[in-house]
């Protein structure tokens, strides 16, 4: 019976290693874009919060048309969107009036795509037959991690062998992988992920246990515990060792990346004798002390050492609170993995830019922004506790 789903898990791991291409992509050539294009510079940034704010809108739209049109029929529309962005990036800059809005519309595709495979890979990962789910969750995404990694490392090699000008090959290529794995998701068995008979919870049942709204702050401390580091790594190795834009983002997000991703690799691969709870108290204490390292440790290389430590201390929120909500809330449904979705992705933008606003309202102190960020994994971890002692009691 498992057996014939190990190509729907494989599918799902490439289905993240999609996400990670869309995300992560692009802001690679933002630099290119505003000298090729004269684009300036607020209108680049702006194609981040672009991208992210649509993901959002598909988070919470998704709860209304997933059931309808089925996972998978929604899982074959996310891959095929994502590669048309990816394709149209490269065609459309060229034909449109304005460069601007044509990256913008191609953005604008992609991100319904990313953001239905966000909603979608988890509980589709969920339904297959597995002895430990979050394990499988786990691992599951570290892929994102890993897909991180080598789209930067990837994309940098290919840039500096064949010439950043010749980008539009790059982007075809990465557009191949949701095209193939498109085909996959039309082929492999899915399983419900509901008992034949039962139905999910709609938004008011959800909305009225209180355990969801535990879980749901903890998704979003979980993303913003991830991103308020993250997005400030690569400016941390720049500003503190003096190195290049490319050097520092080897050195930071990458290091921040891999690191996450092994946590998530390590507990997928030994879940089984490691209780899920405890796994998020710990890496809940070092994600709190690798916030005041950043914060308060006077070297510049100790810091940076503290922010790829951090990588490895939040691997697990993120699936670890996936998987906490599908054992305590086993009718929740796509409602439930969409809203948890929303709640990871609000954290991811309100992280950073809690970070860059008390930065900014302190002459520009980076490190006492990230000292402000502490208040997610400390939030986290009373979340932690509070599922823990409480167990059934919050329904």
């Amino acid at each position: 019976m498992k057996n014939q789903y190990n190509k729907t898990i494989t599918a799902c791991f490439v289905g993240y290693i999609v996400q990670a291409i869309v995300n992560n992509f692009t802001p690679l050539l933002f630099l290119f874009f505003q000298r090729s294009y004269h684009i300036p510079l607020s209108q680049i940034t702006l194609l981040v919060t672009f991208n992210f704010g649509i993901q959002l809108l598909i988070d919470l739209l998704s709860v209304g048309f997933v059931d309808k049109i089925g996972y998978r029929a929604s899982m074959i529309m996310a891959h095929v969107l994502s590669a048309a962005g990816l394709i149209l990036l490269t065609i459309l800059p060229e034909i449109l009036p304005a460069p601007f809005i044509g990256i913008l519309i191609a953005v604008m595709i992609y991100a319904v795509g990313g953001g239905l495979l966000e909603v979608l890979v988890s509980p589709v990962m969920e339904s297959c037959p597995s002895d430990n789910k979050a394990k499988a969750m786990s691992m599951l995404h570290s892929f994102y991690c890993w897909g991180h990694a080598g789209v930067v490392l990837i994309s940098t090699l290919f840039f500096y062998m064949a010439g950043i000008e010749n980008w539009k090959i790059l982007a075809w290529i990465w557009a191949l992988i949701p095209l193939g794995n498109a085909f996959v998701f039309s082929r492999v068995p899915i399983a419900p992920l509901m008992e034949e008979g039962e139905r999910g919870l709609q938004l008011k049942e959800l909305f009225r246990i209180r355990i969801f709204w535990v879980l749901l702050i903890m998704m979003i401390c979980a993303g913003a515990s991830e991103q308020a580091v993250s997005q400030w790594a690569s400016t941390f190795a720049e500003k503190g060792l003096g190195i290049s834009k490319t050097a520092g983002d080897l050195a930071g997000p990458m290091a921040f990346a891999i690191l996450m991703g092994t946590s998530r690799l390590f507990y997928g691969k030994y879940g089984d004798r490691i209780h899920l709870d405890r796994f998020m108290i710990y890496s809940s204490f070092l994600c709190i002390l690798s916030y005041l390292g950043i914060s308060l440790l006077p070297l510049p290389q100790l810091s940076l050492i503290c922010c790829a430590v951090c990588g490895l201390s939040v691997g697990i929120m993120w699936p670890g609170t996936f998987s906490k909500a599908s054992a305590a809330l086993p009718r929740g449904g796509t409602a439930m993995f969409a809203l948890l979705a929303l709640g990871g992705d609000i954290g991811c933008s309100g992280g950073p830019t809690l970070v860059g606003m008390v930065s900014g309202a302190l002459d520009d102190d980076l490190k006492k922004g990230v000292l402000a960020g502490i208040v997610f994994p400390i939030l986290l971890l009373m979340g932690v506790l509070l599922c823990r002692k409480s167990k059934g009691d919050l329904s």
